[in-house]
């Protein structure tokens, strides 16, 4: 009992994890979720809502649909994310405004360390893993450098950023919200749909509806073909995934000036990172910091590893 429960309270942490990581701009929560080896428990978790759990679920064999969605690993991961989003982050959100390039610095390192450890779930790095690497890290980093599209309201375009900003939300090295971005409806979907139905215009939903549908989809297509591609591919997904986080230590980097743009006007304004303007440190006494926030944010991931034993991260296996 006393190591189920020291294991659900790791998870907990996890979830922490993940939930500070939404008041970083452009880190998905699916970034932090591989880096801390829990990605591949996650995937399958989601994938096991469907037909099957539900009529476990209504013909009341509980446990059966408790096993079947992986619950008890969901309800400590969820815990964490909303425990984190309503304190941690706050605090995050301070440390940003104040000491943004040292912040910037640790969670650059923590990446950094974690991409090598990673890494060394690929049982062989052969031309096919490679190669996959190479390829998410380049569309991580084309998709860093992309201009915005104009807005789009068509229900077809909305269903297809309901699918996409919820993929990008549980694919690493990609943010939902930075994604909307770029396909031009943020400012439609979360400024305006939001505002007006928090003020209970219900017109809002004709916008909202198509996207959640989509983000249903989306969610659910993608734990499916995810799980899938992890029991047959594993060493190219993980190489994949391995490089999608790679390519998003370019929005990690530390020595940058955001790019903001003001969404909405009046009381509904509100100001989205849209791109940076990258460049290299100054020789000064914040730089110097920042290398050592760098040096400890791979320290912590590296003495973690040490202590857990564990050689390759990402074993989900941990019983909840």
């Amino acid at each position: 009992m006393k190591d189920k429960t020291l294991q659900a309270f790791i998870v907990f942490l996890k979830g922490a994890a993940m939930g500070a990581a939404n008041v970083i701009p452009g880190v998905s929560g699916g970034t932090v979720a591989f880096i801390t080896g829990i990605y591949e428990r996650l995937i399958n978790g989601i994938k096991g809502f469907g037909v099957h759990s539900l009529k476990l679920l209504l013909t009341g064999r509980f446990a059966e649909f408790a096993k079947a969605t992986d619950l008890g690993f969901l309800i400590a991961l969820g815990l964490g994310v909303v425990v984190s989003i309503l304190s941690l982050a706050k605090v995050l959100d301070f440390l940003f405004e104040k000491h943004a390039v040292h912040v910037w610095a640790f969670f650059f390192g923590l990446i950094l360390a974690s991409i090598l450890f990673v890494g060394a779930k690929v049982k062989r790095w052969s031309a096919g893993p490679i190669v996959g690497f190479l390829a998410g890290a380049g569309v991580a980093i084309a998709i860093a450098l992309l201009k915005p599209a104009s807005e789009n309201a068509s229900i077809p375009y909305l269903l297809i950023c309901g699918v996409v900003a919820m993929a990008s939300m549980i694919m690493p090295g990609l943010s939902g919200s930075f994604v909307l971005l770029l396909m031009g409806n943020y400012q439609l979907i979360m400024i305006d749909s939001v505002s007006k139905l928090t003020d209970l215009d219900l017109s809002a939903l004709k916008i909202l509806i198509p996207v959640g549908i989509g983000a249903v989809i989306g969610l659910v297509s993608l734990s499916h073909f995810l799980s899938w591609v992890f029991r047959r591919f594993h060493d190219l997904a993980v190489a994949v995934l391995t490089g999608f986080v790679a390519g998003s230590l370019l929005i990690i980097w530390p020595w940058k000036a955001e790019v903001i743009q003001t969404f909405g006007a009046g009381e509904t304004a509100k100001e989205k990172v849209i791109g940076y303007d990258w460049h290299l440190p100054s020789l000064n006494s914040e730089t110097f910091i920042a290398i050592g926030m760098i040096v400890a944010g791979f320290l912590l991931v590296w003495l973690m590893e040490k202590l857990s034993g564990v050689s390759r991260p990402g074993d989900d296996s941990t019983d909840v």
